[in-house]
């Protein structure tokens, strides 16, 4: 095993990295000179250059100190070399007077000759680590820091320095790692070539090579000789010889070789440990590696016979599923998922599309869900924003009011009015109040347009509920004293019950009005009123119309008060109380129904009493009916819409009735598809006809008997004309138009009189009309269904009548050519005709 690089140690204690051993030399340096492997550090300042381990029993003895004095005449061969010494420092001389040189070790690679040995002793004692004393000295030596030790059982010589060293050799230098290896240079070293450098003691090689056994006999030994010199020492001291001194110095020499032997004992023991523990670390790292491979498999094999048992016991989750049923499947699902080809004859892969079905729909609906998740977030900060607006503005607002109150009634403004509004609600009855605080809550939060205010005597009402006054006893009595002296007219019975019946029918001083705007600018004025002795509801009626509409003698009942809100809701018709206690109020005042007053105090609508709150149940009479607010907050916002539906509704069949009434059926461009472009049958009159007058017309009793036709609901008469024939077309149009369609009942006039009932087309003409109206709802709202009825009812009557055989027995041309496209001109054995209209291929076919 080749030397290793060792470190020893300054004067001063600190280690000194040392490099490996240089190798040997066999050609000179460029210069001619053998290199010189160590230079005096007291001359150039750099670390020692220590010597490789000899072998045991070597004969070299040490390296001087770099500043010793070694007499010519004793120096040792090997140390003083062929070449001309250097000359040594000032006040250095030898015994004989002249200048002593410095002794100048051989390099390491070179090794000495045999001849080489220290001859010259003292006392002819040579050193136990193999080398021999050189010389004696006067002056007390220092040593050098050991080396290295040759062998088992000799140690390395330490060089000795003299008692005039120089101040600087004795500081501590840093540990410099000196390479001689053909590496760089010193102090020419790259960052790379230091950081592979490694220190480590010089003992560290030789552990290895060393017998342990035999280093304990060598401490012995060293240990019983150190007592030996100790004891000499002791006994020389004693004897008080001033002779004695040179010996003294000769043993203390000795015993400082001793110690040295002892601590380079000491670190192989301390690097043997080391290396034991080492040892002992690896090989438990060994095992724990190898007990960590062990649980990792245990672990996997526990997780595997998991994974196995779940395997067996897993039971599929789709048997948990609702899936959608087969025909479904089969009709919404893509061909490249149903794979019908496949799946009907393979329930497993009918399954398996199934839930890919299943999967696809449910991610749609995830992506849906997400999308609305954000939309929803981001309304929800939208509304968090205006919210924190709003907080922040109110007490703002506050301030701004109060220092606003002149302005408000110079300029007449009307925040300062709403204030007083909320202040007059205190004394409404609580229907009303209900009502007041829903609509005004419902308007505005959601429909600007709707204006809610009171009005009334609000001292009549305050006056309602004062308490009675003390005095009222004195008045009765001095009324009493004056029944007694003076005789006073009673009033008859008629004139008593008028007044109970006005007592009982008396209204609220305070009542509440809502307007409702349409996009039009026309306005629904609703006013509602209390009566307090009956517990219900009223309301009264009237439209406002931005432009002023055309005057039609037909549309006279559409805007009237007592039937615009007539079935706003089905079956309320506005006419009876709906309170069943008021029944018995009005047997004891002589009223028969409340129809005899509803001109004068309201329609008591139910739709109105849910809006203030109250209900009545038919089937479990109370004695008393309190407002609630939830109640009326469920019905405002439909009943609100109807509302407007119903204005809008009536309005529009307002302009449509002042051109029916001149003739022309007014079609709008969203619905010209639905007719032929020429259409011969034409409208010559529309007029509207009382219900009794519809009653006594024999075609329509079927619809008086299906009971599609009440006196609530309205009548006209419409009249068309081709050539000789007349159809006449009696026309129900229900309150709740165009949610419900008007029905149409006809009777043809030519050749004789033609209805329903002993002509089938007559009846596939009805049919073509009240049965097919969704086709001719137009666009929404379907406010122009019942025109584009009309217009239908004139282009079937051209059907009707060029489809009709020519009478062969009739000398001229055909009354009524054919005009229309046809495939078929009957069909079947009653022998319908085409009344159906293809668009845009523009014939007609049967149904």
């Amino acid at each position: 095993m080749p030397p290793q690089p060792m470190e020893t140690r300054s004067p001063t204690g600190d280690p000194i990295p040392c490099p490996p051993p240089p190798k040997p030399m066999d050609t000179p340096s460029p210069t001619g000179d053998p290199p010189d492997p160590w230079i005096p550090p007291s001359s150039l300042g750099t670390p020692y250059r220590v010597p490789p381990p000899a072998p045991l029993g070597s004969p070299y003895c040490l390296p001087p100190h770099p500043s010793p004095w070694i007499p010519p005449a004793h120096a040792c061969p090997h140390h003083g070399g062929t070449r001309s010494p250097r000359p040594p420092p000032a006040g250095l001389v030898n015994a004989g007077g002249a200048p002593a040189p410095l002794a100048r070790p051989r390099p390491f690679s070179q090794a000495p000759p045999p001849a080489a040995r220290c001859s010259r002793s003292s006392a002819g004692r040579e050193c136990p680590l193999g080398g021999a004393f050189h010389g004696r000295r006067s002056a007390p030596l220092s040593f050098a820091p050991l080396a290295s030790f040759p062998g088992s059982a000799e140690a390395s010589g330490a060089s000795l320095t003299g008692s005039t060293m120089s101040s600087d050799s004795s500081k501590k230098r840093k540990p410099k790692v000196i390479r001689t290896d053909g590496g760089p240079q010193e102090g020419k070293r790259s960052k790379a070539d230091a950081d592979q450098d490694v220190r480590y003691y010089s003992e560290e090689c030789e552990v290895d090579l060393r017998d342990p056994i035999k280093d304990y006999e060598l401490y012995r030994e060293t240990c019983q000789e150190l007592q030996r010199l100790m004891a000499e020492i002791q006994e020389l001291k004693s004897r008080g010889i001033k002779d004695n001194a040179s010996e003294i110095d000769e043993r203390r020499i000795q015993s400082c070789v001793h110690f040295m032997t002892l601590k380079k004992l000491n670190r192989l023991a301390h690097i043997r440990l080391k290396k034991g523990r080492d040892q002992t670390h690896e090989a438990k790292q060994k095992v724990d590696a190898y007990h960590l491979q062990l649980q990792n498999l245990l672990y996997e094999v526990m997780h595997l016979q998991k994974e196995i048992t779940k395997c067996l016991e897993f039971k599929s989750k789709h048997e948990e599923i609702e899936l959608v049923s087969l025909e479904e499947f089969y009709k919404e699902a893509p061909p490249e998922i149903s794979r019908p080809a496949i799946t009907l004859s393979e329930p497993h892969q009918q399954t398996l599309a199934r839930l890919d079905w299943e999967l696809e729909q449910r991610k749609r609906l995830a992506e849906k869900y997400k999308e609305c998740l954000t939309s929803k977030e981001k309304i929800l900060k939208e509304i968090e924003v205006k919210k924190e607006y709003l907080s922040s503005l109110q007490p703002r607002l506050n301030s701004i009011m109060q220092a606003s109150l002149p302005v408000q009634e110079y300029l007449f403004m009307p925040f300062d009015q709403a204030h007083k509004q909320y202040e007059t609600a205190r004394h409404l009855p609580p229907p009303l109040y209900v009502l007041f605080v829903q609509a005004s809550a419902y308007g505005q939060a959601c429909d600007k347009k709707l204006v809610v205010a009171i009005e009334g005597s609000v001292e009549e009402a305050k006056a309602l509920y004062k308490p009675p006054e003390d005095s009222q006893d004195d008045e009765s009595d001095s009324d009493a004293e004056e029944e007694q002296t003076t005789k006073r007219r009673r009033p008859t019975l008629g004139v008593q019950l008028d007044d109970k019946r006005k007592e009982m029918l008396k209204r609220h001083p305070l009542s509440v009005t809502v307007d409702l705007k349409c996009k039009d600018e026309n306005v629904l004025h609703l006013t509602f009123y209390y009566l307090m002795n009956l517990n219900v509801m009223t309301v009264k009626a009237k439209v406002t119309t931005a432009v002023e509409m055309t005057t039609a003698i037909s549309a006279g009942d559409l805007l009237s008060p007592d039937s615009l809100l007539n079935c706003l809701y089905p079956g309320d018709h506005g006419r009876k109380t709906p309170n069943p206690a008021n029944q018995f109020q009005f047997d004891k005042v002589g009223i028969l129904t409340l129809s005899d007053y509803v001109t004068e105090l309201g329609h008591p609508y139910v739709w109105v009493q849910k809006l203030g709150g109250l209900h009545f149940p038919k089937d479990q009479p109370q004695h008393t009916v309190t407002a609630d607010n939830s109640l009326s907050a469920s019905h405002m916002e439909l009943t609100v819409k109807l509302l407007r539906t119903r204005l809008q509704s009536r309005l529009a069949l307002h302009k449509q009735f002042a051109s029916l009434e001149h003739g022309v059926v007014p079609v709008s461009s969203e619905c010209q598809h639905l007719f032929p472009a020429k259409i011969v049958s034409r409208l010559v009159k529309w007029a509207a006809i009382p219900y009794e007058d519809y009653a006594e017309l024999p075609y329509t009793k079927d619809v008086i008997e299906a009971g599609l036709a009440e006196d609530t609901h309205l009548y006209y008469m419409a009249l068309i004309e081709r050539g000789t024939a007349k159809l006449q077309a009696a026309v129900v149009l229900n309150p709740g138009y165009s949610t419900l369609p008007p029905i149409f009942s006809l009777c043809l006039n030519w050749k004789g009189e033609r209805t329903s009932s002993n002509d089938d087309n007559i009846r596939a003409m009805e049919s073509e009309i009240n049965v097919n109206y969704k086709e001719l709802w137009g666009p929404k709202p379907g406010y122009q269904l019942l025109t584009n009825q009309l217009q239908r009812l004139c282009m079937v009557l051209d059907v009707y009548l060029e489809t009709e055989p020519h009478d062969t027995s009739v000398e001229g041309p055909k009354e009524f050519p054919q005009e229309k496209m046809c495939l078929r001109l009957v069909r079947g054995p009653m022998r319908l005709k085409p009344f159906k209209f293809n668009y845009p291929q523009g014939f007609f076919s049967h149904r």
